[in-house]
């Protein structure tokens, strides 16, 4: 099918938030699992590497949560009809499984620093700690963190061949509406 040239699109904001955002996240999740081998433990670029990686979650967190207000305040472009419902379905689960790890992540990040002996120091600011050093608590916080981060980088993959399938095979104008 051929895209309209009427299709109708996402807001200027809320695709400059998609881009922005998701250019950064995969720049953070590279960072991240790129960590050991930027700063290996036991060396002196180590804690500098990890307080970089918090603070920059730090800021995709505030900037997830004003993606997410703007989205929640204005509806998204309605589905082409020649989508089926369980191709909406799929795109509304796949979706809110993004955004379940867009908030999972920094927020899982966080609450496991302030169980650490280290907390956080954003941007060289140390935030005071707000729970008790638990490596306990801390593992279980980072664990979840590192599984949502592989959950997180499946639902990436499964949304870039998704929009690209929209582009390139059904061309139904899908992929068109988040275009800058």
């Amino acid at each position: 099918m051929k895209p309209s040239t009427e299709s109708p699109r996402y807001t200027r904001v809320a695709i400059l938030l998609h881009w922005l955002i998701g250019v950064a996240l995969l720049g953070q999740i590279a960072f991240g699992l790129l960590l050991d081998d930027i700063a290996p433990s036991g060396t002196p670029a180590r804690a500098a590497a990890i307080n970089l990686h918090k603070s920059c979650g730090i800021v995709l967190g505030a900037l997830i949560l004003l993606r997410l207000a703007w989205r929640l305040g204005h509806q998204p472009p309605p589905w082409p009809r020649a989508m089926t419902s369980t191709q909406k379905t799929a795109a509304l689960l796949g979706h809110r499984a993004l955004y379940a790890c867009m908030i999972v992540l920094p927020v899982s990040g966080y609450v496991a620093s302030n169980f650490s002996k280290y907390g956080v120091k954003f941007f060289g600011i140390a935030l005071a700690p707000w729970g008790p050093e638990s490596q306990e608590l801390y593992k279980v916080f980072n664990g979840v963190h590192v599984v949502t981060a592989w959950l997180f980088c499946a639902l990436i993959a499964g949304h870039i061949a998704i929009a690209a399938k929209h582009a390139l095979i059904d061309r139904d104008g899908v992929s068109s509406r988040m275009l800058p």
